[in-house]
């Protein structure tokens, strides 16, 4: 933790001088299972991303593909209900419920990034696959008795195509300025608008406020009402925009100037 505070400092330091990073977000320092007959999804890597593009499906629930330029494929949140029909080069994953992670992934898998540390301390990730790096934040979690679980979440960032996209996971609280600093200027967030089971939609609302993202697509929401709900509060201070399919590519030079909520369908 005290490496992350420097890191944080360092970070303002910079700030106040003036200096441009090279990257659009700010970089953290660096720190076998059975394989499950899983239901797979009908999606899997196009293989065909344009240059300084990102592409990004949405499989479902809090589970999205992403692809690169090179090659590289992620799946966030992975899972035994929600996977592309090959298995991706990295994959991210949430201790929260079963539908954020498995114990049953496939050999091909290069990177298994799990937010949580299985042995109670903090994970820290940073790994580089050609044009992805992915990082990750750690922030706490509730457990089944009402009490908190330090370091149980991580918010996972992917850098590519000179942005920097984030997935909340199963965030349960608002962040703190350490933890705003280390996620840097994100593009594009990947929010659970449940309303419950991760944080309520005022809360997340805020939570929004903080990072500010110029695209912000909505997960981890159980049916259109909940949905709807999500979109009546924030539709009249972001465009909403309905994709037809569940993928779309994104590039820095089209993120929109005012923000954007867009929705995948998949849910």
């Amino acid at each position: 933790m005290i490496g992350r505070l420097w890191a944080a400092l360092a970070f303002v330091v910079i700030g106040l001088l003036g200096l441009e990073a090279a990257a659009s977000c700010l970089p953290v320092a660096s720190r076998p299972s059975l394989l499950h007959q899983a239901s797979y999804g009908r999606f899997g890597p196009r293989g065909d991303i344009p240059e300084n593009h990102v592409g990004v499906t949405f499989l479902g629930h809090a589970s999205f593909l992403l692809e690169t330029h090179q090659g590289v494929t992620a799946v966030t949140d992975y899972n035994d209900y929600h996977r592309p029909s090959r298995p991706p080069t990295i994959v991210t994953m949430n201790i929260a419920h079963s539908t954020h992670w498995t114990d049953a992934i496939e050999p091909e898998v290069k990177h298994i990034l799990r937010g949580w540390d299985p042995k109670g301390g903090e994970a820290v990730h940073t790994v580089r696959e050609k044009d992805m790096t992915v990082r990750n934040v750690v922030t706490n979690i509730r457990d089944w008795g009402g009490g908190t679980r330090r370091f149980g979440n991580s918010i996972f960032v992917f850098e590519t195509a000179e942005m920097c996209l984030a997935h909340l996971g199963h965030l349960h609280h608002e962040l703190s300025p350490v933890q705003l600093t280390e996620l840097g200027k994100i593009d594009v967030l990947f929010v659970p608008v449940d309303g419950a089971y991760t944080l309520d939609q005022e809360a997340m609302s805020r939570v929004i406020g903080q990072i500010k993202p110029s695209v912000i697509i909505p997960m981890h929401y159980f049916g259109d009402a909940t949905l709807n709900r999500f979109l009546g509060e924030f539709g009249s201070r972001y465009t909403v925009r309905r994709n037809d399919t569940p993928f779309t590519l994104l590039s820095r030079a089209r993120l929109p100037r005012g923000g954007e909520i867009l929705v995948l369908p998949g849910s």
